[in-house]
């Protein structure tokens, strides 16, 4: 049965964020933001502040399992910090080695690993030998840094360090999100090689590509990201072929997300967190292009509010005409 796991990303898929998408069903696995590890064991409260969910059984109020990832290149550091998350309740650790931005790869952490296969087994094998082996160990990567054939010589090295889950974002660090880079292929070729369960990610934005993307990399599971923040219940349209949601309940979305925001720890980020998003539901939303050009403007939550509760009320009445 196919296994959908909620991706991070970073700036964006928040707790509240988590807490909205899981309730509209299809999702078996979340994965946090990542937590930066230095040369220390971070404080409690740092893990509370990106996994909330730590308090409550390390699962989202809809029950979804919730799994801290780790960003960095000390294994000693690294295993100390995952064996912390999972003392407080995460469900599992993963370990982000495909994070493409320029400052965390100018720090050597995320996809600037992936130049170094070597380090990588050394870091993914004392990790695995520190973490306990009924605590799942996975790991995140691209293909590579420049060259995608660099993905078999990386995916061994982290089977042979005894990671027990390997996701692979179908595309370099080189080429970005560029839609006509996606190499699903690649995928399937590192599975006809390697052992290790792998999660296929990368370019899926609706059913037919969920499918094509399990046809091409013979992946049972996959991995979700930017197609949710473009279409929220992509997971259940994917598991139960559900319809997708409709742009009124979209904006009942947004609204709900607003009150969490808003209320919650990072309200001061409210208007550029729910402006990334937009820009996501965009593409899929062709009214919220219209919407997203006032908002852009607005840089306090109250006059956000307000153009959200206007939309509502516009589209129940076109729905009320509709319907007469």
């Amino acid at each position: 049965m196919m296994k959908l796991t909620l991706a991070p990303l970073e700036g964006v898929i928040d707790h509240l964020v988590r807490d909205l998408l899981t309730q509209l069903g299809g999702f078996d696995l979340c994965i946090t933001e990542f937590l930066r590890v230095t040369q220390s064991l971070q404080p409690d409260r740092v893990f509370y502040r990106i996994c909330p969910e730590l308090a409550q059984g390390g699962t989202t109020a809809a029950g979804v399992p919730v799994r801290m990832q780790l960003l960095g290149q000390s294994p000693q550091y690294l295993s100390e910090n995952a064996n912390r998350a999972i003392e407080l309740g995460s469900q599992g650790i993963d370990l982000n080695l495909g994070c493409p931005s320029k400052i965390v790869n100018s720090n050597k952490g995320g996809a600037v690993l992936l130049k170094e296969p070597e380090t990588i087994y050394q870091i993914v094998q004392q990790m695995r030998q520190a973490i306990a082996p009924e605590h799942v160990f996975s790991v995140k990567i691209r293909l590579g840094w420049d060259d995608p054939n660099r993905v078999f010589e990386i995916a061994d090295a982290i089977e042979q360090g005894g990671a027990d889950e390997l996701t692979i974002h179908a595309r370099t660090k080189v080429d970005g999100y560029r839609a006509d880079t996606i190499k699903w292929h690649m995928i399937e070729q590192v599975k006809q090689r390697q052992q290790i369960k792998i999660i296929a990610n990368g370019e899926i934005w609706n059913r037919e590509d969920a499918l094509a993307c399990q046809r091409i990399t013979q992946c049972q599971d996959l991995m979700l990201g930017r197609g949710v923040l473009a279409l929220p219940n992509l997971g259940d349209v994917i598991k139960a072929n559900a319809s997708p949601m409709t742009y009124s309940q979209l904006l009942e979305l947004l609204l709900a997300y607003s009150t969490f925001e808003i209320a919650g720890d990072k309200g001061q980020y409210y208007s550029n967190r729910i402006k990334q998003w937009m820009a996501y539901l965009r593409l899929y939303y062709p009214q919220v292009k219209a919407l997203f050009s006032e908002l852009r403007v607005l840089n306090s939550a109250p006059p956000i509010i307000e153009l959200l509760e206007r939309e509502v009320s516009v589209e129940r009445e076109l729905e009320a005409r509709a319907a007469s």
